[in-house]
């Protein structure tokens, strides 16, 4: 497993329909190539017997990278495929309870809105919890459920509360990638903007110049 910490920097969330013909893997494999350092895998869709043949798969062209990859939702399949950790939201298995069942290496990362939500987590104590997704940002097709926008100045929020370091997500694009540089964010995750890109390396370059601060 991977070890803490970790480069949040560009956070590539996989969207098994958006990649189409090309696959999963392939586009994992080619987001590294432009600069992704973590892939995390999510398909709701997918049944368990698939999902872990898809997360093997993305092991496999992750493999000596560097790149972390964590498992969303899915606590009790992290192991099978071999992942570096998990996500959970709101409403998924308790951080303290992935935590317990994954052990002290696995990487563990929380969804969060608010800061009310960031004051619970830190009742969880040290330990438990690597990271924070913040969002979302903007309104985004990919996840038609999500709550209400927070915009730059809800993820600047967020930061400063948070002892954790957050990657904001929700409706990223590489113009607005620049608008978080300064937020207090460690990174930024993408779905659409990488998964639906004809070519993902070049999408994911961009990204990454432009969290970077590069012309």
């Amino acid at each position: 497993m991977t070890r803490r910490p970790v480069n949040l920097s560009l956070y590539l969330v996989t969207d098994t329909g958006l990649c189409g013909p090309r696959g999963v893997p392939a586009t994992a494999q080619a987001a590294v190539a432009g600069g992704v350092t973590v892939v995390q895998l999510r398909d709701p869709g997918a049944t368990d017997a698939h999902f872990v043949a898809l997360g093997v798969a993305v092991r496999e062209v992750l493999a000596g990278t560097g790149v972390p990859l964590i498992i969303d939702d899915r606590v009790h399949l992290v192991q099978d495929i071999g992942a570096d950790g998990v996500h959970v939201g709101q409403r998924d298995m308790p951080p303290a309870q992935a935590r317990q069942l994954l052990g002290p290496d696995a990487m563990v990362g929380l969804s969060v809105s608010t800061i009310e939500q960031v004051r619970t987590a830190r009742g969880l104590g040290d330990g438990v919890l690597d990271y924070l997704g913040v969002g979302p940002v903007w309104p985004t097709a990919t996840k038609p459920d999500h709550g209400t926008p927070i915009g730059p100045g809800g993820v600047a929020a967020v930061a400063a509360a948070s002892p954790w370091p957050v990657v904001a997500i929700g409706g990223i694009t590489t113009k607005r990638t620049g608008m978080l540089r300064h937020s207090g964010a460690a990174g930024v995750a993408v779905v659409s903007t990488v998964c639906a890109a004809e070519e993902p390396a070049v999408a994911a370059a961009s990204l990454r110049a432009a969290w970077d601060g590069q012309p």
